[in-house]
C-alpha cells in the first residue's frame, strides 16, 4: 500500500492534452508545435501591441507625478497653494472594464521603476472587509492592520491583535513612511543602490490607484479623501481615479466641499474602438499571420464586442480559442503555417491527408474544372496530387499578399465618402469582402459614383495615400500597380500646365442663344433635349478622361477581393465553426442550465447516464428527473407522482433546487403545486 501511495501522479502536459482526442492524430504533434508557435506569436504582438498604445498616457501620468513631487518642495506662495490639494490625475479608460487591470498594472510597474515604492491599487469589492483605509495600508505597508478610527471618533476597543498587525491610521502610515523614506536617504556608506528610484525626489510621493471609481460607496470616499487632507502636509499623497464612464462621475460621487480638496488633471485613453481597430490590423490584416478567420467567426467576435462587453482582451482570447480549435479538428492544418514551411509539410502527408484533401469542398470545386485527365490523375495519383497542392498553396499565399493592401487601397479611398457606403473602419469593408464579391454589390456601384463627384485635390490626395500602402508590398502584381498609379499621379499634376478646357457655362448658355425671348413650352422642350444630347456628346476634358481611367485602375484592383471560399484549400487556413466561438465566448446560462438538467451526461460523462430516446436515467441526479416532471405539466404543476420515485427528503430538496433555479415558485392556489415561471421572472 505504501508503495502505492508512493507512486506520483502522472501530471499531463499541453501537448498531452491537444493530442487526446485530437482530430488526426498521426500529424498532432507536429500540429500542436505550429499552434503554440502561432499562440505565442499572438501573446508577443498584443502585449507589444498594448505597450505602444499605453505609452503615450503612461508617460503623460509619470510626469504628472514627477511634476506633482518637486511643486512640494518649491517654496513660493503658488506651489504652497497647491501643495495643500492632493494631486489627482482622473484616468478614463472606458466601458471596456475587463481591459482595465492590464492598463493598471502597466501604470503601477510603470511608477515603482521610476517614480516611487509606493503605490497601492485597491478596487471596490476588496475593500469590504477592513474598509478603505485598512486594504490600503496592507498594500503600502506590506502587513495586516486592525481597524482604529481615531482620524473620526473613537470606537469600542477590540480584543488583542496579532502581533504583526498595525492599526488602521493615517498617523501609522506616516510613522511608517517617514521610517522608510529615512533609512532610502540615508542607506549605507559604500553601498550603492541599484533601484532605479535612487534619483527620485527627497520625498517620493504615495501613490493610491482607484482601479473603479464608480464602484466605490460615495460615503466611504468621500470620507477617506477628508482624512487624507488632513495628513497632506505630513505625507505627500497621490491619487489616481480610474473611470469607465466619463469625467463628470467625480461631480456625481463627491460634492464640491470635497471635491475642491483635490487638484485633479484629465488624462483620456485610447477609445476600445480605436484599441479594436489596432489589434485587427496587426493580426487579422496581414499576410505575417498565416491562419485566418471566415466572415462569419469573424462578425461572432465582432458583435461580441459591440455588443456585450468592448473588451479587446476577450476579442484576442477569442482569435485564440479559433486558433486552438482550428489545429484541434481539423488534420490538414498542418499546412497553416509560412510558405516555405507548408510546402516542406505537403511532401510528408500521407495517403490519408491526401484522402481529406480530395474530399475538401474547394478542390473538389477545383478538380471538376479540369480537363478528364487531370481530374483521373488528381484523385488517384498522390505524388501528382502532392505537386498540385503545392502550386495551390504558392497561390492561397500570393492571395493574401495581394488582399491586405488592395483592401486598405479600397478603404482609403472610400471611408470618408458621405453615408460610408462601403464602411467607416476597415473591419466593415473586410466582412464585406469575407461574404461576397465587393465590386458586384450596390455599395460599391455607389461608391464610384460618389469618386467621380471629388474634385482633382481629394482625388489626387486619396491616390497618393495608395500609392504609399503600396510601396512595401513585394508581390509582382502590386509592383506592377503602384508603376501605373504613379504614371496616373504624373499625369494629373501635369493637368495643371495643359490648356484649360472650355468652360461648361459656355456649353450650356450656347443652344440657349438660339431661343427667342417668348418661347412655347414645346420649343423650350426641345431645346432642352438638344442640351441634353449635347452634354451626352460633349468631349471629356482632360481631367474627366484620366479620372475614368483611374477608376477603372481600382476596378481591376478590386478584381483580386474575392471571397477566401473561392481559393482552393482555403480550409487548411480558414477557421469556419461561428457556433462553436459563440457558444464558448457567449455562452447564456440559460441553456447551459437546461442542456444540464435535460442530458446529464453531456457534462459528467458518465456512462451510467447516457439514454437513447430522450429520457433521463434512473442513475441521474434528482434534479434532473423533476425538471423532466416539469416540462410534462402546464403552467400548475403538481409533483405528486414524484413522490413515487424519491424519499421525501430528497424530492424536497429537488423541487427546491429547481425554485432556486428560477424554473418554478410555489403558489398559494394549491397547496401541492407550483407555478411555471419564465426565465428571470419572479
Amino acid at each position: 500500500i505504501s508503495t502505492c501511495f508512493a507512486k506520483k501522479k502522472k501530471t499531463l502536459s499541453l501537448a498531452d492534452h491537444f493530442i487526446h482526442g485530437c482530430e488526426g492524430a498521426e500529424n498532432s504533434e507536429k500540429r500542436f508545435k505550429l499552434c503554440q508557435d502561432l499562440w505565442d506569436q499572438i501573446k508577443t504582438d498584443t502585449e507589444v501591441l498594448q505597450d505602444e498604445l499605453n505609452r503615450n498616457i503612461l508617460d503623460s501620468l509619470l510626469d504628472f507625478t514627477r511634476k506633482c513631487s518637486s511643486t512640494r518642495q518649491h517654496s513660493d506662495w503658488a506651489s504652497q497653494m497647491r501643495a495643500s490639494e492632493i494631486p489627482t490625475a482622473a484616468l478614463v479608460l472606458g466601458v471596456n472594464v475587463p481591459d482595465h487591470d492590464m492598463t493598471f498594472q502597466s501604470l503601477s510597474d510603470l511608477l515603482q521603476q521610476s517614480v516611487t515604492p509606493y503605490v497601492a491599487s485597491v478596487q471596490a469589492k476588496e475593500c469590504g472587509g477592513k474598509g478603505l483605509r485598512g486594504s490600503v495600508l496592507e498594500r503600502l505597508m506590506g502587513t495586516v492592520v486592525t481597524v482604529d478610527d481615531e482620524e473620526e471618533e473613537e470606537a469600542e476597543q477590540t480584543s488583542a491583535q496579532h502581533h504583526k498587525s498595525v492599526h488602521c491610521s493615517l498617523s501609522t502610515l506616516c510613522d511608517w513612511y517617514n521610517t522608510k523614506t529615512k533609512k532610502s536617504n540615508t542607506g549605507t556608506p559604500g553601498k550603492k543602490r541599484s533601484s532605479p528610484v535612487r534619483d527620485g525626489p527627497q520625498q517620493p510621493p504615495v501613490v493610491i490607484i482607484f482601479k473603479d471609481l464608480e464602484a466605490f460607496n460615495p460615503r466611504v470616499l468621500q470620507d477617506f479623501i477628508l482624512i487624507c487632507s488632513r495628513y497632506i502636509e505630513r505625507l505627500p499623497l497621490m491619487f489616481i481615479f480610474g473611470i469607465a464612464t466619463s469625467p463628470s462621475t467625480i461631480q456625481h460621487l463627491l460634492p464640491h466641499s470635497v471635491s475642491s480638496l483635490l487638484c485633479i488633471e484629465l488624462f483620456q485613453s485610447l477609445s476600445c474602438t480605436q484599441h479594436l481597430a489596432t489589434v485587427i490590423d496587426k493580426l487579422i490584416l496581414t499576410k505575417q499571420f498565416p491562419f485566418k478567420l471566415n466572415g462569419k467567426v469573424m462578425q461572432v467576435l465582432i458583435s461580441i464586442f459591440l455588443y456585450h462587453d468592448f473588451s479587446v482582451r476577450k476579442f484576442i482570447k477569442g482569435i485564440q480559442l479559433a486558433l486552438l480549435e482550428h489545429f484541434h479538428s481539423q488534420p490538414l492544418s498542418v499546412l497553416c503555417c509560412k510558405k516555405k514551411e507548408a510546402l516542406l509539410n505537403v511532401m510528408q502527408l500521407d495517403h490519408l491527408d491526401l484522402e481529406r484533401i480530395r474530399h475538401l469542398l474547394s478542390f473538389k470545386r477545383y478538380v471538376e474544372k479540369q480537363e478528364p485527365r487531370e481530374q483521373v490523375d488528381l484523385l488517384t495519383d498522390d505524388t501528382h496530387l502532392k505537386e498540385v497542392c503545392q502550386k495551390l498553396i504558392k497561390d492561397l499565399h500570393k492571395y493574401h499578399k495581394n488582399y491586405y493592401p488592395i483592401l486598405r487601397c479600397l478603404h482609403t479611398l472610400t471611408s470618408s465618402l458621405p453615408r460610408y457606403p462601403l464602411g467607416k473602419q476597415i473591419r466593415e469593408l473586410h466582412l464585406i469582402c469575407l461574404e461576397k464579391n465587393v465590386w458586384e454589390s450596390e455599395d460599391y456601384q455607389s461608391a464610384m459614383k460618389l469618386l467621380k463627384m471629388l474634385a482633382k485635390d481629394e482625388l489626387i490626395a486619396l491616390l497618393q495615400r495608395c500609392a504609399e500602402i503600396l510601396q512595401p508590398a513585394k508581390s509582382k502584381k502590386i509592383k506592377s500597380a503602384l508603376v501605373q498609379l504613379e504614371d496616373m499621379l504624373t499625369k494629373f499634376k501635369q493637368l495643371d500646365t495643359a490648356e484649360p478646357p472650355p468652360t461648361v457655362e459656355d456649353s450650356i448658355t450656347s443652344p440657349l442663344k438660339h431661343l427667342q425671348k417668348k418661347t412655347d413650352l414645346a420649343q423650350l422642350q426641345k431645346t432642352l433635349l438638344e442640351m441634353n444630347e449635347s452634354r451626352r456628346a460633349k468631349k471629356l476634358s482632360p481631367f474627366e478622361v484620366l479620372r475614368n481611367e483611374a477608376l477603372e485602375f481600382i476596378d481591376s484592383l478590386v478584381n483580386h477581393l474575392s471571397p477566401p471560399e473561392s481559393q482552393v484549400l482555403n480550409e487548411v487556413c480558414y477557421y469556419t465553426s461561428s457556433a462553436t466561438v459563440r457558444r464558448h465566448l457567449n455562452a447564456t446560462p440559460r441553456t447551459s442550465i437546461q442542456a444540464a438538467l435535460n442530458s446529464p451526461f453531456y457534462y459528467l460523462q458518465n456512462d451510467r447516464l447516457k439514454t437513447e430516446d430522450g429520457t433521463v436515467s434512473n442513475a441521474a441526479p434528482d434534479i434532473c428527473i423533476v425538471y423532466k416532471l416539469h416540462l410534462e405539466c402546464g403552467r400548475l404543476i403538481t409533483f405528486t407522482t414524484g413522490w413515487n420515485l424519491f424519499s421525501s427528503a430528497r424530492f424536497i430538496r429537488a423541487v427546491s433546487e429547481l425554485e432556486f433555479l428560477g424554473f418554478i415558485k410555489s403558489t398559494k392556489q394549491k397547496t401541492d403545486h407550483v407555478a411555471r415561471l419564465t426565465w428571470g421572472g419572479c
